[in-house]
């Protein structure tokens, strides 16, 4: 049961109206790293977690993420104040109305069907979707991501300070950026407190495999580190080596087909075989312009030569 305290967690301070950038601010509202996505995320992955300390975390955190939500809404509130009113009301000349949508950098759904309400959309208009929330239902899967998601939030409310001078909102955006630090302290210890947290999952993997690294970008600028090199790492830097990777195959695709599978295969190549000796005339021969490079041309024989192509008009032209 959730019951909602109207006192913010932070206070918001406005100074004064700002559409583009609440239009901006609608990013951590209903973006992909918004604040929204990160409460469904660990929202729905805490009501199937087993573990009861990864619940309460989990939950505890959801929670605090729709507050962090409120927070980003009521800035994106005040800062479109002005222009609900002048929308709403309509006070200002027409010519006027028409400006000021477009000078604030709001797009046309958020001013037009929101009326510069805080809408659930991302920066660019784009409405907010489940498909921002990446859950696996798999502990050391789904931890992982978060601590991704807790840090690419942090980097985005990076920017939006750096693009405001608004004291006020700064104040509240650190403490949003502040708090993705912490959750993300708080995952990185729940995915650790987990014993056997690397590889996820259940299965082990296969060796040789786990240790393998194919240098398959070769050339210069080829590097060596501790993701490549060591002892830990068996460096491929000939693929034929390990093409095909497993022992005994030929590397190409097989099926075992069924008689009657395998006859209507037979008659379907059969029909569809290509001529690999034949040089047809064809409708990019006809079109054949300056830029068309080498084309196949037919005589009144049906003889066909290949040649370099000049123009339509050439092509076309009647024969002397």
């Amino acid at each position: 049961m959730f019951m909602h305290n109207k006192r913010l967690q932070y206070t918001v301070r406005v100074a004064e109206p700002n559409p583009k950038l609440a239009t901006m601010l609608l990013e951590q509202f209903g973006g992909a790293d918004g604040e929204l996505s990160a409460a469904m995320r660990y929202f729905t992955q805490g009501l199937s977690e087993e573990d009861p300390g990864r619940k309460d975390l989990l939950l505890d955190i959801a929670t605090e993420e729709l507050s962090h939500l409120e927070i980003i809404g009521s800035i994106v509130a005040m800062l479109n104040k002005g222009a609900k009113a002048q929308l709403t009301e309509q006070q200002k000349a027409e010519t006027e109305l028409y400006q000021m949508v477009g000078a604030s950098g709001t797009s046309i759904k958020e001013s037009i069907l929101f009326g510069g309400g805080a809408s659930l959309m991302d920066s660019a208009g784009v409405p907010w979707t489940a498909a921002y929330v990446d859950s696996r239902s798999e502990p050391t899967v789904d931890l992982r991501s978060n601590i991704a998601a807790e840090a690419r939030a942090k980097i985005v409310y990076e920017r939006l300070i750096g693009i405001t001078d608004d004291p006020g909102i700064k104040e509240a955006l650190g403490f949003l950026m502040t708090r993705e630090i912490a959750h993300q302290k708080s995952f990185e210890k729940a995915l650790y407190s987990i014993e056997n947290n690397f590889p996820s999952g259940k299965l082990p993997g296969i060796e040789p495999y786990t240790d393998m690294y194919v240098n398959t970008s070769q050339g210069e600028g080829d590097m060596s580190g501790p993701w490549n090199s060591g002892e830990q790492w068996n460096v491929v830097n000939d693929l034929n080596e390990v093409l095909p990777a497993d022992a005994g195959g030929d590397g190409t695709a097989s099926v075992k087909l069924g008689a009657a599978d395998g006859a209507a295969m037979q008659e379907m190549m059969l029909r569809l075989k290509s001529d690999p000796n034949s040089q047809p005339f064809t409708g990019a021969d006809l079109g054949a312009g300056p830029g068309a490079g080498k084309v196949t041309d037919e005589d009144e024989g049906g003889a066909t030569d290949i040649h370099t192509a000049t123009s339509v008009g050439a092509k076309l032209a009647p024969a002397k």
